[in-house]
């Protein structure tokens, strides 16, 4: 239930100190409730149920998912970022689609992030298990310009600039092809339907999408996006078929 309380006070864009206030305690008695280190009473559910515009049940329901997965947690482990992976479906994306006028650095940047937050959901497994920030225009993948002045270097791919709709815009042309050796055939089915459902979508269009996406609503500026979140995602922007409880 801790879980589920921050992310959603987080959400609502409340503080501790109100929340705190709307249930009757101190800021410090609601951190250990938040933190898990004390329970809420059955008033303090009903309460903070109403506060978060829920029904008693949905909020019990919640509470009880948020537990079973923050138990889950524990037991997942996430590996480091997978440079090959990173360099192999960089390749894939570009050679299937990247000559599209609209494919240009900031859709990439997306593109990556759905791929990569959407699989996690799904399989609770990492693809490429790249690190993304919060900046204001979505989600950015950190080692992303490192990784391409290697390529780079490797003859891979050759950077290009470019204009859409007077705009300056940075596009990349795949020199060789992907190695999909490292991919599994899931994986590649998982890319090549991310695509289908977003690849025709403008910059504009998916930093929008990336917005309403709970791990970068919650994530502070410039902040690590915690893959954990994609488990509290909204309706619009969860892939997983959840069973009910």
């Amino acid at each position: 239930m801790s879980t589920l309380i921050q992310n959603k006070r987080k959400l609502l864009g409340l503080s501790q100190e109100a929340v705190a206030k709307s249930l009757g305690i101190s800021r410090p008695t609601y951190i250990k409730i938040e933190r898990g280190e004390m329970k809420s009473t059955e008033q303090q559910k009903n309460i903070l149920a109403r506060l978060f515009d829920m029904s008693q049940d949905d909020f019990e329901k919640k509470s009880l998912k948020t537990e079973a997965i923050s138990g889950d947690i524990e037991i997942r482990k996430i590996p480091k970022e997978n440079v090959k992976k990173f360099k192999e479906v960089l390749l894939y994306i570009l050679g299937k689609i990247g000559s599209r006028p609209n494919i240009g650095q900031t859709v990439l940047y997306k593109l990556l992030y759905f791929i990569d937050f959407d699989y996690y959901e799904k399989y609770e497994e990492q693809l490429i298990g790249a690190t993304y920030i919060k900046n204001t225009y979505g989600p950015t993948p950190v080692s992303f310009a490192k990784i391409v002045r290697k390529m780079e270097d490797e003859g891979k791919l050759v950077e290009v600039k470019s204009k859409y709709f007077d705009r300056d815009q940075t596009k990349y042309v795949p020199v060789k092809e992907a190695d999909v050796s490292s991919l599994s055939g899931r994986e590649l089915k998982h890319i090549d339907n991310e695509l289908e459902k977003l690849a025709h979508l403008s910059a504009k269009q998916l930093s929008e999408l990336s917005h309403k996406d709970t791990p970068w609503l919650v994530a502070k500026d410039k902040e690590v996006i915690n893959y954990e979140h994609v488990f509290y995602r909204p309706q619009e922007t969860s892939v997983r078929e959840y069973e009910p409880l």
